[in-house]
């Protein structure tokens, strides 16, 4: 990671970093909204024939991306991309705020021990992801089940929801699927962090397709880490809409799968085959690449506006 020194010391202090971080959420999180509507949906797209268990060579999606996204346009109305949004925002904002102090205050701990450059970046983006995944989990699923409602709405609001869940479900109802959240965002987090560490002193300077080396580096970072990672991500949205409330998503057609991340992709692929582990794959990485650019590129350049600004107050 050469210069890699040097650009933490020029990071800015801890409360620009979480301030950028949280910026960099919120528009990345409003820009890819649709998308992510869109993601959900067809991940939780189940067996369409009779037969629920039916064998792998027998299953098929109801619907197709382009089918998906008329179906939403014309049953829910345009404004039905953005369901959720108020959670997921809060869920951005957030996220990205834990994540980039986390990995910066990681970075800052372990330096000292000099270890390679590669392990360093792994090392601080696998803790960063962990932390704030975990942190910001309730608003992630919180998230998932509002833009898995149809028509008909299962939480009238997000005050609603919350409640309605703690009611039910308890304390518990607002982590299901950590276990698959925490198993996809460190190796993924880990490799993404590594790889735009490595690509961002490479690309930096030039002048790329997106404007900016610093959001071609987010892409690249951001498509090799999502591939390997996607059926835990898949995993974790089935389970989130486990519960009392698991009939009234989709049309009533979420099976139950327990709790156990490894039971419930045993059950995905005895029923959908290897190829259901991977369904809405082309939709996430479409979303990932330019949320990872929006998000990369608005941090560098809120953290530079903010640094700039106090070095002019201070100037005064």
């Amino acid at each position: 990671m050469s210069g890699g020194g040097e650009h933490l010391k020029d990071e800015g202090s801890r409360a620009q970093v979480v301030a950028a971080g949280a910026i960099a959420g919120l528009i990345s999180r409003f820009c890819i909204a649709p998308l992510d509507v869109l993601k959900i949906r067809l991940q939780l797209q189940i067996q369409s024939l009779a037969d629920p268990l039916s064998r792998p060579r027998n299953w098929k999606a109801k619907y197709s991306t382009a089918e998906t996204f008329k179906k939403i346009l014309r049953e829910e109305g345009v404004t039905a991309f953005w369901k959720g949004n108020v959670s997921a925002e809060l869920l951005y904002i957030n996220y990205g705020a834990i994540q980039f102090s986390t990995y910066r205050l990681t970075t800052q701990t372990i330096r000292p021990s000099k270890l390679p450059n590669g392990a360093e970046a792994f090392i601080s983006g696998a803790v960063a992801g962990a932390s704030a995944t975990t942190l910001t989990y309730p608003l992630d699923l919180l998230r998932t089940r509002f833009a898995a409602q149809g028509p008909d709405r299962v939480y009238a609001s997000l005050r609603g929801g919350i409640r309605d869940i703690w009611r039910a479900e308890g304390p518990k109802g607002f982590f299901q699927g950590l276990g698959a959240g925490v198993g996809q965002v460190v190796p993924y987090m880990g490799l993404f962090f590594s790889a735009y560490e490595t690509l961002r002193p490479i690309l930096a300077p030039l002048s790329l397709p997106f404007g900016s080396g610093d959001a071609t580096a987010g892409i690249i970072s951001s498509v090799l880490a999502k591939t390997g990672v996607f059926p835990l991500d898949l995993i974790r949205k089935r389970l989130q809409v486990q519960g009392p409330s698991r009939t009234r998503f989709l049309g009533g057609k979420i099976p139950v799968y327990g709790n156990g991340v490894w039971k419930t992709g045993k059950i995905i692929v005895r029923r959908e085959g290897w190829k259901g582990l991977y369904r809405g794959l082309g939709v996430g990485l479409i979303k990932s690449a330019p949320a990872s650019a929006i998000t990369m590129w608005t941090y560098e350049r809120a953290l530079k506006v903010m640094k700039q600004w106090n070095e002019h107050s201070m100037d005064i």
